[in-house]
């Protein structure tokens, strides 16, 4: 079994981006345990042509879930899934062999890979840290520019950063390497990791889902988390009621107060043998912490990174969020939220 892959700092970048938001899902960061990656409830999968995340809410250690969910958690029972390019997307150039037909599936701690890919940034003078970053909704230019990115990254830098899998002290890691050229620093993180059978991954597969009811697509000036995070602080609950007319309304009722949010304008996503006279409508009950715990991308990823977000509503079953990256042809990843039943009288 052998994975070795070749990094610009514009993929290393990105895939900080990508994972800072998912590890503040899963929780973890058991720093000082060579074993922490069991359990941690991430599962990284790798081919020729993929890298792909598969991660449970909740299921890490949780020893910063306090600190980063204002010590509420709420990522419990979400799944968040993401499938990023390999060649021309996230690596300038790997090599993977494994007897599994070149697949190789891991579990790892994403807490640990997202200090190690910080410090590596840091070490080379990147822009981090998710509070020094612009969030999406502030942003005042053109986010979507970053679709005219080719998804092969042009790197200005002379810097290579070496990914690769092998061990340390005997314990298979996830190794980022970096060696400035002209020889001034060497940076070097190992992440314990636990190697699963290729076949095991079926089981980190992201859920069989229903066709959604609705389908909206925002831009990424009209963010959710800023309207959850205050309905949060009133009520546990929150009630998403979506209509493919292009209207989207959060609405809770307290014994103090009701609130409505009215978002209208939004893009209708529709399939091509959808045939219905009237605009589908769905309404869904969803715990407010689970929903703010599955829009953290909105206040920790910087400009450009995203190209759009689609939210999806399933009728007592399911809130998906898809997040589509910047560029387009990168990759994507979705959040995949559990609601409450709703029966009939109730969605009244």
């Amino acid at each position: 079994m052998r994975f070795k892959s070749k990094l610009a700092v514009e993929h290393l970048q990105l895939l900080h981006n990508v994972i800072v938001p998912i590890s503040r899902l899963t929780g973890g960061g058991q720093l000082g345990n060579t074993n922490s990656s069991v359990g941690s409830g991430t599962t990284l999968y790798l081919d020729p042509e993929h890298l792909r995340i598969s991660s449970r809410g909740g299921a890490g250690k949780s020893v910063e879930s306090s600190a980063l969910n204002g010590g509420e958690g709420g990522g419990e029972g979400i799944v968040c899934f993401s499938e990023l390019i390999a060649l021309n997307g996230i690596f300038l150039e790997h090599k993977i062999e494994s007897i599994a037909q070149n697949v190789i599936v891991f579990e790892i701690d994403l807490v640990q890979m997202r200090t190690a890919l910080s410090s590596t940034l840091q070490s080379l003078g990147g822009s981090v840290a998710a509070d020094k970053q612009v969030p999406l909704h502030n942003s005042g230019d053109g986010v979507r520019g970053g679709r005219r990115m080719s998804s092969s990254f042009q790197s200005g830098s002379s810097v290579i950063v070496v990914m690769k899998l092998a061990k340390r002290g005997g314990v298979p890691c996830l190794c980022l390497d970096t060696t400035s050229h002209d020889g001034n620093f060497d940076v070097h993180h190992a992440v314990p990791v636990r190697i699963l059978r290729a076949e095991e991954w079926q089981h980190h597969l992201p859920p069989l889902v229903s066709t959604p009811d609705v389908q909206l697509e925002f831009q990424l000036d009209r963010p959710l988390r800023p309207v959850i995070e205050r309905m949060k602080s009133i009520s546990p609950y929150i009630y998403v009621e979506g209509s493919m007319q292009g209207q989207l309304v959060l609405r809770l009722d307290s014994d103090a107060v009701s609130i409505r949010t009215f978002y209208d304008k939004l893009i209708p996503r529709t399939d091509e043998e959808s045939s219905q006279a009237e605009p589908a409508s769905c309404t869904l009950k969803i715990d407010s912490k689970k929903l703010l715990a599955a829009l953290q991308w909105q206040s920790s990823m910087a400009r450009g990174t995203v190209s759009s977000y689609i939210i999806c509503l399933i009728e007592n079953e399911m809130m998906v969020v898809h997040v589509c990256l910047a560029p387009e042809d990168v990759g994507f990843f979705t959040y995949y939220v559990p609601v409450h039943f709703l029966s009939a009288d109730m969605m009244d």
